[in-house]
């Protein structure tokens, strides 16, 4: 699998150019047009120096108000932000609120061992493909991406759930095969334990396990499977999930491709 190569920049959790994959048809997916990410916190002056670096011109925020509020983005100026709440609907989503389960280990324990969770989660990525809410934010992202003619970047808390569902939506619609959008897909794992660890540790100093919790701040085959399922059911084929579920006319979803295409 071809990795595009994104510097690391402190402060940013898990980002990474879309660009750089091979298509089915012998094209590539253009590096340098469209990043992800988690949130945006740098660190330093230094950090804030490599962000604008990228020639990022537009972010796209996929987190709750909540999310916005108790860690605000801090992009440079100029940069046009918007805020598009892709769980608007679905409160007691997980991925909204990942900082929190550390608070109580004990019943985070008797919740990670029932099970209870990775159903949740696959709830949740049910839920991406054909909520309300998060057809919305995409329509919107989607369409506008379409239209910029600088680089943009999306992301949400940790960038593997709903920034995840959004990149391999893209690169599918895109021709990329899905092993290497899986392939893409799981390299979300190691940064994002990697950036919650004091999370982790905390949870552990309270009598929590760490190993039950690692998976809640992970991703996983069975979640990304489980929106590509619902795609299938209402949609018939990604084509059909940004047409009909998105709302995306034919001119703007070739407009998408060109855009993103080398």
């Amino acid at each position: 699998m071809t990795v595009s190569s994104t510097p690391f920049i402190p402060g940013i959790i898990n980002l990474r150019d879309v660009g750089g994959y091979p298509t089915a048809e012998g094209g590539h997916v253009a590096k340098g047009r469209l990043y992800r990410s988690g949130q945006l916190n740098f660190e330093d002056a230094a950090g804030r120096a490599a962000f604008a670096s990228l020639g990022v011109t537009t972010v796209f925020d996929l987190r709750s108000a909540d999310e916005r509020r108790s860690r605000p983005d801090c992009v440079p100026a100029g940069v046009n932000q918007h805020h598009l709440d892709v769980l608007a609907d679905h409160k007691t989503s997980l991925a909204a609120h990942l900082v929190d389960l550390y608070k109580d280990p004990v019943a985070a324990n008797e919740l990670l061992r029932s099970g209870t969770i990775q159903q949740h989660y696959l709830d949740t990525y049910t839920h991406l493909v054909g909520s309300a809410a998060a057809c919305a934010a995409y329509r919107q992202m989607f369409t506008q991406i379409a239209e910029l003619n600088g680089p943009a970047l999306f992301h949400c808390t940790a960038g593997k759930d709903r920034t995840g569902w959004a990149a391999a939506a893209l690169l599918t619609l895109l021709g990329v095969p899905q092993q290497v959008v899986l392939e893409d897909y799981l390299l979300s794992a190691e940064p994002v334990v990697a950036w919650f660890q004091p999370y982790l540790d905390r949870f552990a100093a309270g009598g929590g396990n760490q190993e039950l919790l690692k998976p809640v701040f992970s991703v996983e085959p069975a979640y990304l499977a489980a929106s590509m399922r619902q795609v299938e059911l209402k949609f018939g084929s990604m084509q059909g999930y940004f047409q009909v579920g998105l709302g995306l006319s034919e001119v703007v979803i070739q407009r998408l491709r060109m855009c993103m295409l080398g």
